[in-house]
């Protein structure tokens, strides 16, 4: 069966869900702080419960590869079980892996998450840009392809990306500027929405980018990295209503009770909801 378009599927569950994707980020001090071994049986059950509870409610969940490629090819094949069981229970799957390579490489690790023969298909990946944009073309490509979306770092929440992303081209453009450029011309005429999306970090004191991508916004930061949801109006501006914040500790704190994990994510959705307006 052929995907529709991500960006419309990721219009229709923003509009229908709530702007909020949830981090699945099963790092050691989370796990213990559920009661959970620091191994695969822990990251089994705390992975299925954060499906359990928000797969069918949110509209789109972020695996961190990195938690789940710690423990070797058992941790993988939870991380696969993780993934087709939150798509299967409705909700999308941005697997955050942050890849970034060049040639046949980037078309390897494009396969891997956006071919739909792959285990670890998703329906969209975080990839990096510091190669070269161009150096995304096999992810991009594929990701058309398949109805799949890709979404590059621009402006992250860190403070050491700044020495990068804020950096002055030749042409008097920053490179984050460059990105977010060539991600709109990857978007031009999709409606409604694009599948090309950026990360820009919700706790930045200011964008000081052109925003219109015509695509998808991640915005990490919110909750335990200090930005709330009053701050995405002024960080986005006009791109706010195609932002999509994402939390992972301030939710995943209230595991393992699904109930309270469930509980937590509405009321994000509620907050954000208010701020924007919907």
């Amino acid at each position: 069966m052929t995907l529709a378009p991500f960006g419309a599927r990721l219009r229709h569950a923003l509009d229908t869900r709530g702007q909020l994707c949830v981090g699945i980020d099963p790092h050691a001090s989370l796990l213990a702080a559920w009661g959970l071994s620091d191994d695969v049986a822990g990251l089994e059950k705390f992975s299925r419960t954060v499906v359990e509870a928000l797969a069918g409610e949110v509209a789109v969940l972020k695996p961190q590869a990195a938690f789940f490629e710690r423990f070797g090819s058992r941790g993988i094949a939870v991380l696969e079980q993780t993934v087709a069981e939150a798509r299967e229970a409705g909700a999308l799957v941005l697997m955050d892996a942050k890849r970034g390579d060049i040639g046949s490489t980037m078309a390897a690790y494009a396969e891997t998450f956006l071919s739909p023969g792959s285990p670890l298909f998703s329906d969209a990946v975080t990839v990096s840009p510091y190669l070269g944009f161009g150096s995304l073309r096999p992810a991009l490509d594929l990701a058309r392809a398949n109805g799949c979306g890709v979404f590059a770092l621009a402006l992250t929440s860190n403070p050491e990306g700044a020495e990068v992303q804020r950096a002055v081209a030749a042409n008097g453009e920053s490179v984050a500027q460059g990105v977010l450029r060539s991600l709109a011309a990857e978007n031009a005429g999709a409606e409604p929405l694009g599948s090309f999306g950026a990360v820009v970090g919700a706790t930045l004191a200011e964008a000081g980018v052109d925003l219109a991508i015509n695509g998808p916004l991640l915005a990490p930061g919110v909750g335990a990295q200090g930005a709330t949801a009053a701050d995405l109006p002024r960080v986005f501006g006009d791109a706010v209503r195609d932002v999509v914040p994402s939390v992972s500790r301030d939710i995943l704190k209230h595991g393992p009770s699904v109930a309270a994990l469930r509980a937590a994510s509405a009321r994000f959705v509620d907050e954000i909801g208010a701020v924007l307006g919907r």
